[in-house]
């Protein structure tokens, strides 16, 4: 089964920080856009950030910008949210997804991700 794998999750202390990792398994990444997406108790999920299939565009929700940075390493087959200054609100659970439109731009819109991992929890708090 092709699984999206995310890690890296867990408890901080605002201010802090946290890298979140999305793995494949048993497919390559290379093909495919990345978004993060999360979800807080009670809420829609949202989408946080994406980077398209050659790692030349990315895109970041205003509530994450200057605070969290997307990138990704085809060799290592993952892609990663390293996540600073963290705020309380930014607890929730986080899941990456890959759309294979090949798309020279990304999308923080679900719609075009077929692919969907399990997700980690983050939770900031003091």
């Amino acid at each position: 089964q092709l699984q999206l794998v995310e890690s890296g999750g867990g408890l901080v202390q605002p201010g802090g920080s946290l890298r979140l990792s999305c793995t494949a398994s048993r497919f390559t990444l290379d093909y495919y856009g990345i978004g993060w997406f999360r979800q807080a108790p009670g809420k829609e999920r949202e989408g946080v950030s994406c980077i398209n299939m050659r790692g030349d565009r990315t895109n970041y929700a205003d509530s994450v910008k200057g605070r969290f940075t997307i990138s990704r390493d085809n060799t290592k087959n993952t892609v990663y949210l390293q996540m600073n200054s963290l705020k309380p609100e930014d607890t929730a659970v986080y899941y990456c997804a890959a759309e294979s439109s090949r798309s020279s731009f990304c999308s923080r819109s679900e719609a075009p991700y077929d692919r969907w991992g399990q997700g980690t929890q983050v939770t900031v708090s003091s």
